[in-house]
Parts: structure tokens; sequence; C-alpha cells
């Protein structure tokens, strides 16, 4: 095949387009230009000089693609906008969404070839699992979790379709990351020590309310305890998920000094709540998603849901785009990404509406 991979300077976008070539498939190597703000340190132009010394070394073609518009617009502007209204936005899941394989991909299909990059994660083929009720299975390939558990990515990818996993590929989602550098040593390619990146999606190590400051105005305020006492203060609303017990201060001291977990904001007057005890908070079980994509048949039977990245996975049942936890979570915050698993399959998701 003609696969177009992602090759963003790293060792396991690297990897990917060496284990391409190996099978013997046309390879071209695209680095996506992106935007990125002018108050953010130029990194892009040393991911780019990686990723051209890679396709110099396996000898493949290298193509820029310039997606900064699409960037900008579907992730950056997205994010600033969900922040401003007091939610919280997944950026990775945008990014993948938007960029990777929106317009990636779009620009793939028209240049006659398919995309592969270096998410943990796999694209198996119809009837690769064993199920107890009829469904779309036997129809499409399913999207299912990368073998190595501290790396997989398939909670950033609920929203591919099918008809998109049909010309996506994920060379290194059945390898432990571990292999993955071993591989690299073995094809002696520039990246094989290189450190992974962290930090948001094409934007680098930065931290998220830094990030935010420069496009979002906020003034500190007062944290409240469940009666509305002022017992301590932050640094704006906007900025704290449910659940989240960093980031503020308590000058109202308890004898048992016990930790805080945010259980409310409210971003027109600028407080947030806090308490020792979140999972005594009366919540419901039942959550509305919104923006749905869904890959296979949902049916009557027990699933599990991921509300975070690394977070655990949670008993529920689906029911068209609403979802019922067996416990509730206190931590549940608007404009999350809600991922539903059937086993290792990821049969879909959605974005947590409150």
């Amino acid at each position: 095949m003609k696969v177009f991979v992602g090759v963003s300077g790293g060792v396991d976008s690297s990897v990917v387009a060496a284990l391409l070539k190996d099978q013997g498939h046309e390879v071209i190597g695209v680095f996506i230009r992106t935007w990125q703000p002018d108050w953010i340190e130029c990194t892009w132009r040393d991911e780019r000089r990686d990723a051209m010394r890679v396709c110099a070394h396996l000898e493949i073609p290298f193509v820029e693609l310039d997606l900064e518009q699409e960037y900008k617009t579907g992730v950056a502007d997205y994010m600033i906008r969900e922040y401003k209204s007091g939610r919280t936005p997944n950026p990775d899941v945008m990014c993948n969404r938007e960029v990777k394989f929106g317009g990636f991909l779009n620009w793939a299909r028209k240049n006659g070839g398919v995309v592969a990059t270096g998410h943990y994660a796999q694209v198996l083929p119809p009837h690769s699992f064993a199920v107890s009720t009829p469904s779309k299975r036997g129809r499409y390939p399913h999207l299912a979790k990368g073998v190595d558990n501290s790396k997989d990515q398939s909670y950033f990818l609920w929203t591919l379709t099918n008809d998109q996993l049909k010309d996506v590929l994920f060379p290194i989602g059945h390898l432990q990351k571990s292999e993955v550098r071993k591989l690299a040593e073995k094809y002696k390619l520039p990246t094989a020590t290189k450190k992974d990146s962290q930090g948001i999606c094409f934007i680098g190590d930065i931290n998220m309310k830094e990030f935010l400051s420069h496009y979002i105005e906020t003034n500190h305020g007062d944290v409240l305890n469940e009666r509305g006492d002022v017992i301590g203060t932050h640094e704006g609303a906007l900025f704290y998920t449910l659940g989240e017990r960093h980031g503020f201060t308590i000058t109202e001291k308890t004898p048992d000094d016990k930790p805080y977990y945010v259980i409310a904001k409210d971003i027109d007057a600028n407080t947030i709540t806090v308490s020792q005890s979140p999972q005594e908070q009366k919540i419901s079980n039942q959550i509305l998603l919104i923006d749905c994509v869904w890959r296979e048949e949902v049916f009557d039977k027990k699933y599990t849901a991921q509300i975070r990245y690394h977070g655990e996975l949670k008993p529920c049942f689906v029911q068209g785009d609403k979802v019922l936890f067996d416990d509730p979570d206190f931590s549940l915050s608007a404009g999350q990404s809600v991922v539903i698993y059937d086993g290792e399959v990821c049969v879909g998701g959605g974005i947590l509406s409150l």
C-alpha cells in the first residue's frame, strides 16, 4: 500500500515508518505543521529536523503538511472556548479528530493512500472477537486497546468512525514500549534514544493554566466549604476540574487536615466548593453524552467507561446517549471525554454534558 506516516520526530513514529518499509509498503513520511503561539519557544523546527533525519536514514520521501488552521480552529480555539464556559475539554482527543484523522487523513486519501501513526492502539479485523450478541463486528474493523497498558492511547481515539478506521494503521499497537525502543536501535534510527514528548498535543511541555492565562482573563477567587464559608483562595474557577485536589490554598485549617477535593465551581461568581468527604455528595449515577461516535452496536449488557486518560474503568450500561454507572462518580466534569469499552474493544464514546 501507499502509506503516509505521520512522522513527529519522536521514536514511536520513526519505528512505524521503519516497520512499514520493511513490510514492503510505499512509505512517505509526513511532518504535520500546526499552529504554535508566538509566546512559546519554537520547538517544531527541531522536531521537523529529527523527522527529516529519520526519513533520510530510511531513504523514504519527506513531506511537510501545513494544518495550522485546522489546529488553531479545531483544537486551540475549541479548548479556550470550552474552558471559558467552565467545561474541561481534552485537547488530545480534538487533535486526533481535527488534525491527525481529520486534515491529515483527508489529505492522504486524496493522494491515494492510508495513514499510519505511532499511537499505542490496535485496528483489528472483523470477526476478531467472539461476541454473545450480533453486532457490526462482522462487517467493520474495530479499535482495540494497545497491548502495553501503560501506553494505551485508545482513549484519545474514540472519535474515529468506521469509515476512517479502515484507512488507518497503528503498527506498534501490539508492542510494548520497551520493544519499540529495541526496534529503534535495531534500525539505527536517529531518534532511538530520544525522550518521549509531554504536554499539550503539538504544543509541548507547558502548563495548561499558563497556556490559558494568555487567552482568558482570570482573577483569584474564594474557596468555599459545603456550608458556603470562605476557607481559602484559588487562581480562577475555570482552571479547576471536579475531583481535583491541587492548585488552591486552604487558609482555614481543620484539626484532621484531610485533603480537600473540588466538588463544584461557579464560573460567574468565580468560586469553587471543596469537600474532605466528596464521596458523600448526593450525585446521580446517570450521565448524558453529546457528539457521540459508536463503531459498534450497543446492547443491554455491561460495559466499562473510562472518564480520563489512565483513569479507572467503571462498570456501566449504555442506553443511546445515556450512560448508567453502578457507582456514581463525584469527579465527573462537563466537557470530558467518556469512552466506552467492551472488554478490549473501544466501541465509541462521547463528551459529557452536565
